[in-house]
């Protein structure tokens, strides 16, 4: 294991570019933030108290020449940024192109945040990385042709392994995950809306939880050039994160369960809420993720209980308010 020198985010201030940022400047390691926003940059540098190893870098992630400039003395780059919903066909693979042609110039290693559309439909009980990969959406076939062009033998001078997540929550989750959406809602005292079957217990992972375990994985040679599973802490049904939300929150307002219909309605005013109607076989039919790979070459698999990790998120959101 060799400790990171210096590591620049890019997509600092989305739900997982903030935790890995702040999981980054707790280790220690000097950090550059980039992303597009001055504003937020400069919010997500003050919310971890400013400290003097971590230095904002406002940039374009589609413009490679911006990375590189950012860069500079850099061994890791995170890549953290997405594109939304429904310009995932069009954005991502440029997206990808971009972060990985000024990787490439400039030699580095490269840990990609990516979820789980690109397997399809389960296969087996918890998910190796070794699971086929049969998508059989648009967003998953999309998925599936990133993950091959970024082990593109072209990019020979860069490093890359992908991570993948499943479902996230957490303070910095913002709108960025579907539960991140539901507890903002809940902590701001609105009615919710709860994306898919709130009976089927699922697997979400809490940030702070799956940025502690990518540092961990950036910091060894050996991980590059695969793929690795970061599991949550078990299965949780909706019903009862509403329940622990609410007591965290003291909210009882109203929380809504949107299937096929609901969303499409509401796609009709928010263009996203069309886009996740092909994804909800995942609320359904639940893809869990197995950790052995990562106990058995790396360490414990980091599980914040879901009581202790929703009352801290709903805490966290309930300061911002």
């Amino acid at each position: 294991m060799r400790p990171l020198k210096k590591a620049i985010v890019v997509g600092a201030t989305g739900g997982t570019g903030a935790s890995v940022t702040e999981e980054l400047v707790r280790r220690g390691i000097r950090t550059v933030a980039f992303g597009r926003s001055r504003g937020k940059l400069e919010q997500l540098k003050a919310n971890l108290g400013n400290p003097h190893h971590l230095t904002i870098a406002v940039g374009d992630a589609f413009r490679t020449n911006d990375i590189v400039m950012a860069s500079e003395g850099a061994d890791v780059l995170f890549h953290c940024a997405n594109v939304p919903y429904h310009e995932m066909v069009s954005k991502l693979i440029p997206l990808g192109e971009s972060v990985m042609e000024a990787a490439n110039r400039l030699g580095l290693k490269v840990v990609v945040i990516d979820g789980i559309y690109p397997y399809g439909r389960r296969k087996m009980d918890r998910a190796t990385e070794d699971h086929p990969k049969q998508p059989h959406t648009r967003k998953g076939k999309i998925r599936l042709a990133y993950e091959e062009m970024l082990f593109e033998a072209r990019w020979s001078q860069a490093k890359v392994m992908i991570v993948r997540l499943p479902d996230y929550y957490g303070p910095t989750a913002n709108g960025a995950s579907y539960l991140g959406s539901t507890l903002e809602a809940i902590a701001a005292g609105k009615m919710a809306f709860f994306i898919g079957n709130m009976r089927v217990p699922r697997e979400y992972v809490y940030l702070p939880d799956a940025a502690f375990m990518i540092a961990e994985l950036a910091a060894r040679n050996e991980a590059y050039g695969e793929n690795w599973h970061i599991p949550g802490a078990g299965l949780i049904s909706g019903r009862e994160i509403v329940r622990i939300a609410r007591q965290a929150s003291g909210s009882s307002k109203p929380v809504i369960s949107l299937g096929r219909g609901g969303l499409s309605l509401l796609g009709m005013a928010v263009p996203v809420m069309k886009e996740v109607v092909e994804m909800l076989y995942l609320t359904e039919e639940p893809l869990v993720l197995s950790g052995d790979k990562y106990k058995r070459l790396i360490g414990p698999v980091r599980a914040t209980s879901f009581e202790e990790g929703i009352t801290n998120t709903m805490h966290a959101l309930k300061k911002k308010k």
